[in-house]
Order: C-alpha cells, then sequence, then structure tokens
C-alpha cells in the first residue's frame, strides 16, 4: 500500500486497516466458494452468489480503494457494513443460520468505522462519546447523603442494563444463532465466586467515591475531591475493574462465551477511549497530587501496599 509522509500516523493506519480488510474480504470469499463448511456457517442458505454480486464491489474493492487513498470511499464500505451487519443478523435470528457470519460482520463493521475515523479525520475522535451522562460534571454541592442516593440508583441503573439486560440479549442470539459453547459447571460456580468479590468491590469503590469525593462514579455527577481512599489506596481503578471482572462472572455463570468477550471488548473501549479522557480531566482539576497518585497506583494491577499521600505527595 503506497503512503505518503504529508498523511497522520493514524490515516496511514487507518490505511493499513483496509488494506488487510480487503486481504481478508478476499480470502473469505475464497473459502465461500471451495467450502461448504465456510458457505454454510456463514451465509447459511443464502445465495452466494448474489451476495459476492455486491459485496464484492462495495466490501473488497472498496476497501482497496480506500487503503491506496480515495478517502471518500469510506462512505461506501462503512454503510455497506453496516446494512450487511444488520440484514446478516436478521436473518440469523429468524433463521438460526449464519451466526458466525454475523459475528464477522460486527467486527467488520467496527473494524471500518474506527479506520474510516481515522482515515477522514487522522484520528479517533474519543470526544465524541462525552455527552449526557458521560460528559464531566462536577457533582452539586450536598449531603453525604444525597451523594450514597445518588450512586445508589446508578449502580441499580448501570448494573442492571450492562449485567443483566445485555448480556441476557447476547446469551439469547448466542443460542439463536447456534454460537453457544456450554462451560462446565464449575466454570459457572466460579463465575457466581467471581460475581460476588467484583460487586463487593464496586461498592466498596462507590462508597469511598460518595463519602470522601463529595460526588458520584459516573462522570456526569462526579467527585469534586480526589478520592485517594477504600480500594483507590491500592488500584486506581476499582469501579472499572469490578465492572470489567463483573461482566466476565454473569458471562461464566451464564455459560456464554459472547458475554465474556463482550466485557474484555468493554474493558478495551474503557482503557483506550475512556481512561484517557478521564484521567485528563483529572489531572487538569487536581494537578501535582493526582500526578503523583497516578505514579504511585496501578491503573489495573492492585498492590499490596496501600497508597499514603504523605509520603508521595510533597
Amino acid at each position: 500500500m503506497p503512503s505518503s509522509p504529508l498523511l497522520p500516523p493514524d490515516a496511514r493506519l487507518g490505511r493499513l486497516y483496509f488494506a488487510a480488510q480487503a486481504i481478508a474480504g478476499a480470502a473469505w470469499w475464497i473459502g465461500v466458494a471451495t467450502s461448504d463448511t465456510v458457505r454454510e456457517l456463514t451465509l447459511g442458505r443464502l445465495d452466494p452468489v448474489l451476495v459476492a454480486a455486491f459485496d464484492i464491489p462495495l466490501f473488497v474493492i472498496v476497501s482497496v480503494l480506500v487503503a491506496v487513498g480515495v478517502r471518500t470511499a469510506v462512505w461506501v464500505v462503512v454503510p455497506w457494513a453496516a446494512l450487511v451487519t444488520a440484514g446478516m443478523a436478521l436473518y440469523a435470528t429468524v433463521t438460526g443460520l449464519a451466526g458466525w457470519g454475523v459475528l464477522l460482520m460486527i467486527a467488520a463493521t467496527a473494524g471500518s468505522a474506527a479506520a474510516g475515523l481515522l482515515v477522514w479525520l487522522g484520528r479517533l475522535p474519543t470526544e465524541w462519546i462525552l455527552f449526557g451522562p458521560f460528559a464531566f460534571r462536577l457533582a452539586p454541592r450536598s449531603s453525604t447523603a444525597a451523594h450514597i442516593i445518588r450512586t445508589t440508583a446508578q449502580i441499580v441503573v448501570f448494573w442492571g442494563l450492562f449485567l443483566a439486560v445485555i448480556p441476557a440479549i447476547i446469551a439469547v442470539l448466542e443460542h439463536r444463532w447456534n454460537l453457544h459453547l456450554p462451560l462446565p459447571a464449575a466454570v459457572r460456580w466460579g463465575g457466581l465466586v467471581l460475581l460476588v468479590a467484583a460487586s463487593a468491590l464496586g461498592i466498596w469503590a462507590a462508597n469511598a467515591m460518595s463519602t470522601r469525593g463529595e460526588g458520584t462514579p459516573l462522570p456526569s455527577a462526579t467527585a469534586r475531591r480526589l478520592v485517594r481512599a477504600g480500594p483507590y489506596l491500592f488500584v486506581r481503578n476499582p469501579m472499572a475493574l469490578a465492572g470489567i471482572a463483573q461482566g466476565v462472572a454473569v458471562g461464566l455463570m451464564a455459560s456464554s462465551w459472547l458475554v465474556v468477550v463482550y466485557a474484555l471488548c468493554g474493558s478495551l473501549v474503557w482503557n483506550w477511549i475512556i481512561r484517557p479522557l478521564e484521567e485528563a480531566d483529572l489531572a487538569e482539576r487536581f494537578g501535582a497530587p493526582y500526578l503523583a497518585y497516578v505514579h504511585a497506583v496501578r491503573c489495573w494491577m492492585p498492590q499490596l501496599r496501600p497508597f499514603r499521600a504523605e509520603v508521595n505527595i510533597r
């Protein structure tokens, strides 16, 4: 793939992705043409000739065009990938066929959208997520009891949505799309133990945020004070760590590998997109004390010795 030194590195990375996607798409179509197993798992009973007549030019060839520098082709391949994903998901849900094809297209759509932003803008505009409940706003001044009530409401809503409703939908689709791989009973019981431990960590962190930080875990009512108490003495992001572990635990309990993947993908989104924005906001508001805390306490891996502000901050 030709590249220009005038292109920002992220744009070149986006074009490289589309080159790889074109190769992968061509390889998949070769697999469809030569293997009954590949065709049945990814297309079900759809007519491969009819699908190829649209998909090869609009996905494979257009990905090549983006890779060689035709930026406007992004506006073809990304919507096409999203349209195919929606259609395949509907087909798999109605018929129970082509589940693996749906998963491949979900991955292709997510990758195409991210790479398309890199090509078009030269970066990922992560600040776009800062709206509504995800916009950074200080919690209103109020009593500790009020902060605890708000935090409790957040826990009920967000845990209910991300740990119950969405995993339930994923698990149902996993069965309907014939993607289910049963897990041993011991693994499911291990998931229950992990869920209890992770939930305890999340509640401990939420309590510290409410009582010591004068705020809530949600960015729209973020803590007014830097929290260096409770589990924050041992790990920098206990709420995120707890949430990811809870998601994995729910997947294990439900014997759903797709729910586990959902939780792990959430960890990547949080680490690469949300965390940099959150840490930039904290550094701007709290300055040197926060930077010293970051230097002393790891993000993901808990440490045995608690953080001591009087030792680490001058």
